[in-house]
C-alpha cells in the first residue's frame, strides 16, 4: 500500500515519502480501515521535528476517515464496511496517511457527514474540550478564545457557547462571519486587541484559551485582558506563557481525552449545527502541497489528505 511515512527525524519536506508499506494489520482491540481521507495538522510537523521519539519509520496523518476493512479480537459493535473515523495511531511505521491505517479509538461517521467533515473532528475536538476543562467553564464565565478561526478555536467557540458561557474571541475576516453565527463576539487580532476585548466585555475577561498560532507577542497581550496571570492558558505559546506565570496545557498534564464529546459533535455535525472549517482537499499524490500549507499556519481551516474515493 502507499505510506506517507519519515525514516529519520528533520523537517517535514526534507524527510517525509510516499512509499510502499505492508499495510498494518490490527491487534486485539483495533480495527483495519481501508481510508478515504486524512488530516494534515502541526502535530504532523511536530513527528517529523522529533517530537515523542521512537522506532523508525513513522507514518503521518493523525485522523482518519474510511470504512472497515478488518477486525482485531476482541472489537464488538462495528462490521466490516461501516463508515467510521477517529484518531490513528502514531508511533509504527505507518499512520493515517495511507492506503489501509489501523484505529484503538473509533466512532460511527453518520451517513449526513461527509468523510472531510467527519474527519475534522476528533484532534479539535478533544484539544478544545480538555482547555475548556482546565478553565472550568460555567453558564457564568466569560471566556477570551485568541484565535477563534484556527480549528482548535472554531471548536472551543462552539463547545463553549454550548456551555452557555458568554465568548469573545480573536479571528481575521474569513470566520468571522460564521463565529458570530455561533453567538460568539468577534474582534480582529493585531495591534490594541487587549483594549477591544476589554471594551466589548465590560472590563478585564474571566479566563482566556490561548489556541493562537506562536507569536512572540501573543501572552503578554493576552495578559492585558484578565486580572491574573493565571486566568490564561495556552496551548501553543507555551515558552511565553512559563515565563509570565500563565498556564499552559502540556505542563498541567491532560485530564484524559475527551472522545465522548467528539461523539456527540459527530451527531451535531450530521444535523448542521456544528462543524470545523475545512481549508483544502488535496490528493494523497500532492502531499508537499499539504505540507506547505500546514506550514504557513494560514490555512484557514483543516488540511484533507483525499487517499481514495468514498465507497
Amino acid at each position: 500500500m502507499r505510506t506517507l511515512r519519515f525514516h529519520h527525524t528533520g523537517e517535514p519536506l526534507d524527510v517525509l515519502r510516499l512509499e510502499e508499506a505492508e499495510p498494518p494489520q490490527p491487534t486485539p482491540g483495533q480495527i483495519g480501515v481501508a481510508v478515504e481521507v486524512c488530516t494534515i495538522n502541526p502535530a504532523d510537523l511536530a513527528l517529523c521535528q522529533g517530537l515523542y521519539p521512537g522506532n523508525l519509520p513513522r507514518g503521518v496523518g493523525l485522523e482518519v476517515a474510511g470504512t472497515v476493512d478488518a477486525i482485531g479480537d476482541d472489537v464488538t459493535g462495528v462490521r466490516l464496511g461501516d463508515a467510521v473515523f477517529g484518531p490513528a495511531p502514531f508511533t509504527g511505521p505507518t499512520a493515517g496517511a495511507a492506503d489501509h491505517a489501523v484505529l484503538d479509538t473509533w466512532f460511527p461517521r453518520p451517513p449526513a457527514i461527509p468523510p472531510a467533515a467527519a474527519v475534522a473532528l476528533p484532534m479539535a475536538v478533544d484539544t478544545a474540550q480538555l482547555g475548556l476543562d482546565l478553565l472550568g467553564i460555567t453558564p457564568d464565565t466569560t471566556l477570551l478564545v485568541s484565535g477563534g478561526g484556527t480549528t482548535t478555536g472554531f471548536a472551543a467557540v462552539q463547545l463553549a457557547r454550548r456551555a452557555r458561557a458568554r465568548v469573545l474571541t480573536t479571528a481575521g475576516p474569513t470566520h468571522t462571519a460564521a463565529l458570530r453565527a455561533t453567538g460568539a463576539e468577534v474582534t480582529p487580532y493585531g495591534k490594541g486587541m487587549a483594549q477591544r476585548i476589554r471594551e466589548l466585555a465590560g472590563g478585564p475577561v474571566d479566563v482566556v484559551l490561548d489556541v493562537s498560532p506562536p507569536h512572540d507577542a501573543t501572552i503578554p497581550e493576552l495578559l492585558r485582558t484578565v486580572t491574573d496571570p493565571r486566568h490564561v492558558l495556552t496551548i501553543s505559546n507555551l515558552a511565553q506563557a512559563r515565563e509570565s506565570g500563565a498556564r499552559d496545557a502540556f505542563t498541567e498534564g491532560p485530564l484524559g481525552h475527551r472522545y465522548d464529546v467528539v461523539a456527540e459533535c459527530a451527531q451535531l455535525t450530521a444535523e448542521g449545527r456544528f462543524g470545523i472549517p475545512i481549508a483544502r482537499t488535496i490528493p494523497l499524490t500532492d502531499w508537499r502541497e499539504a505540507i506547505e500549507l500546514s506550514q504557513s499556519q494560514h490555512s484557514g481551516g483543516k488540511i484533507v489528505l483525499k487517499i481514495a474515493e468514498p465507497r
